[in-house]
C-alpha cells in the first residue's frame, strides 16, 4: 500500500472522528441516534475515491471495534457495532467505496446533480438499506417499522448530501484526487 493511500486514509477517519465531537441527537422514534459523522461517510467517497474512501470507513470502523472512542457521543467498542446502530457504522465503508466508484465512474461528467445523486445513492440508500436491515434483525422489529423510524434522518441527511456535494465538486475542481491519481497511473504505465 503507498504511503499517499494511508495518509489519505487516515485524514479522513481522523475527519469521521472529529465529526464525532458534535453531539448526538437523540429521537424517541428510533434508538439510532442522529450523527453528522455521515457528512464524513459521503465526503470520503467523493473526494478519495472508492479505494481510499472504503479504505478511510475501514480504518475507521476498526478503530471503533477495539474500543476508540470515535462515535458522537464518545462512543466505541463491539457493543456499539452490535448494538441498533451496528448496521449503519458497518455501511459506512460500503457506502463509501460505492460513492468513489460512482464519482470514479463519472468524472468527466461530474456536475452538482450527479454529485447529489450518487450522495444521495451511497450515503442514504445504501446505509439506510443495511442499517434499516440491521436495526430491524437486532431489535426484532418488523423491517417496514424500523423504516418508518428511518425516516427522521432524512431532513438532516439531504442537508449533509448537498453540503458534501457542494465541498466535494468545489474539491475536487481545485485538487483533483483522484484525477491525478489517474493521471499518474497512466504516466506510470506510459513508463
Amino acid at each position: 500500500m503507498k504511503l499517499r493511500t494511508m495518509v489519505y486514509a487516515s485524514l479522513f477517519a481522523a475527519i469521521i472522528g472529529a465529526l464525532g465531537l458534535l453531539p448526538p441527537i437523540v429521537t424517541p422514534f428510533t434508538p439510532v441516534p442522529i450523527t453528522a459523522q455521515t457528512l464524513g461517510v459521503m465526503l470520503a467517497g467523493s473526494i478519495l475515491g472508492a479505494k481510499r474512501g472504503g479504505l478511510s470507513l475501514l480504518v475507521f470502523v476498526l478503530l471503533v471495534s477495539i474500543g476508540v472512542p470515535l462515535l458522537s457521543g464518545g462512543r466505541g467498542g463491539l457493543g456499539v457495532l452490535f448494538g441498533p446502530s451496528g448496521g449503519y457504522i458497518m455501511a459506512w465503508p460500503i457506502a463509501a467505496f460505492f460513492i468513489g466508484f460512482l464519482v470514479e465512474l463519472f468524472w468527466k461528467k461530474l456536475n452538482i446533480g450527479l454529485y447529489i445523486a450518487i450522495n444521495v445513492a451511497g450515503g442514504i440508500i445504501l446505509v439506510y438499506a443495511l442499517g434499516v436491515t440491521y436495526l430491524s434483525f437486532i431489535t426484532e422489529t418488523p423491517w417496514t417499522k424500523a423504516a418508518w423510524a428511518a425516516l427522521v434522518f432524512i431532513p438532516g441527511d439531504l442537508v449533509k448530501v448537498v453540503a458534501a456535494s457542494l465541498l466535494a465538486r468545489q474539491i475536487n475542481r481545485v485538487y483533483p484526487l483522484i484525477e491525478r491519481d489517474k493521471n499518474v497511473h497512466k504516466a506510470s504505465k506510459a513508463a
